[in-house]
């Protein structure tokens, strides 16, 4: 199906995992798409429906210029997905103010800055949506991630507010909540394990469905929400997590 056909998608931290998954499939399905991240390789692909822009979420001047050129190149933007963060490990007392102040700054005020460049834009698509990429931690307490968790918390209010602010223009808002999912993240967490074969079972097993999530299995969720075939989705979370949040089967 090419329900994307004439529309244009940005997605944040597009270079890897999810993000790279989403940009891939969006343009499988149609969109013109625009990947920002801090680093990008050219495209493989060779696509004119794609490039690829330098773009730290943390800038705000960056960030605008990246939007602005996008806007440009492509004549528009319609679907704007807020995909990049950061992870981070530890309990509330293991991460100083620094490291807090770094983690909200890229996975919630990212959110911000790229979305109010963007606004102008998508007011002037006729399908407009936003998608965010928060996280299971959001609604399940997970040891050791007391920062990501706070910041996951906040994407999911954010969302909701974002969706109810902007529901009578028409701009769709939701968001996916992946549970663990088989990411470069994940990979360098478990190179930080001292036993990576049992880090790697234990983050299976408390998924009910005995795996980890796949970059492809989120990156189908996202396309379902940015579709302009669920145009009557929006304010919600969906739950990409292997049953994590919902089921209790031990």
């Amino acid at each position: 199906m090419n329900e994307f056909e004439g529309l244009v998608a940005v997605v944040t931290g597009g270079s890897s995992g999810i993000g790279a998954a989403t940009a891939s499939l969006l343009l499988q399905q149609g969109a013109r798409v625009a990947v920002l991240d801090r680093a990008v390789a050219p495209d493989a692909t060779g696509s004119p429906n794609r490039i690829d822009l330098a773009c730290d979420v943390t800038d705000d001047p960056a960030v605008r210029a990246a939007i602005a050129r996008v806007a440009e190149t492509f004549g528009g933007i319609d679907i704007l997905v807020n995909n990049a963060g950061i992870g981070a490990i530890g309990d509330i007392a293991d991460n100083d103010d620094d490291e807090w102040h770094r983690v909200l700054d890229i996975n919630v005020v990212g959110i911000a800055r790229v979305t109010r460049a963007a606004l102008p834009h998508l007011r002037a698509s006729a399908h407009p949506a936003i998608v965010n990429t928060c996280s299971v931690v959001a609604s399940v307490g997970v040891p050791q991630r007391a920062v990501y968790g706070a910041s996951k918390g906040a994407v999911a209010a954010l969302t909701l507010a974002m969706a109810a602010d902007h529901v009578r223009e028409g701009i769709r808002v939701n968001a996916v909540m992946p549970g663990t999912a088989d990411t470069p993240w994940i990979g360098r967490l478990l190179d930080q394990a001292s036993d990576p074969a049992a880090a790697l079972t234990a983050l299976r097993a408390r998924q009910p469905m005995g795996r980890l999530v796949s970059a492809g299995e989120v990156a189908q969720s996202i396309a379902y929400l940015a579709s302009p075939l669920s145009s009557s989705t929006t304010g919600t979370l969906l739950a990409v997590d292997g049953g994590m949040a919902g089921l209790r089967v031990g």
